[in-house]
């Protein structure tokens, strides 16, 4: 099970050990899960990480692509923490998140269908 904090600090280049960017980090990837969650990628209740022990399946849990919630995570925690200084890549980053969002979405409804309200003639 891989650590949520270690994998987006591994995708922007910084060594597991280096800590003196978690406080930062665990800011930017809590908010960055909150959208998820409002997606409806993740847990009903929320999901907040603390430090290296939450890991991936705890906040997908079934309920999405692991694969494309990491993808979101890390633009996200990018654009925020690091981001590039050319404003074409800012407007790709951009796009490819919101695709990325669409497709969770979409994934989220197949696989996790609503409940439809009846509404019957009065």
């Amino acid at each position: 099970m891989e650590s949520i904090l270690t994998s987006i600090k591994v995708m922007l280049g910084i060594g597991e050990d280096y800590t003196q960017f978690d406080p930062e980090l665990v800011l930017f990837i809590n908010s960055a899960i909150n959208k998820l969650i409002q997606l409806g990628v993740g847990p009903d209740e929320g999901f907040a990480i603390t430090g290296i022990d939450e890991t991936w399946e705890d906040l997908v849990d079934g309920k999405g692509n692991v694969e494309m919630a990491k993808e979101y995570v890390y633009l996200d925690v990018r654009t925020v923490f690091d981001p590039p200084s050319n404003a074409f890549v800012v407007s790709a980053f951009k796009e490819h998140q919101q695709e990325i969002a669409w497709r969770l979405t979409v994934a989220y409804d197949i696989n996790n269908p609503r409940e439809k309200e009846v509404i019957e003639d009065a």
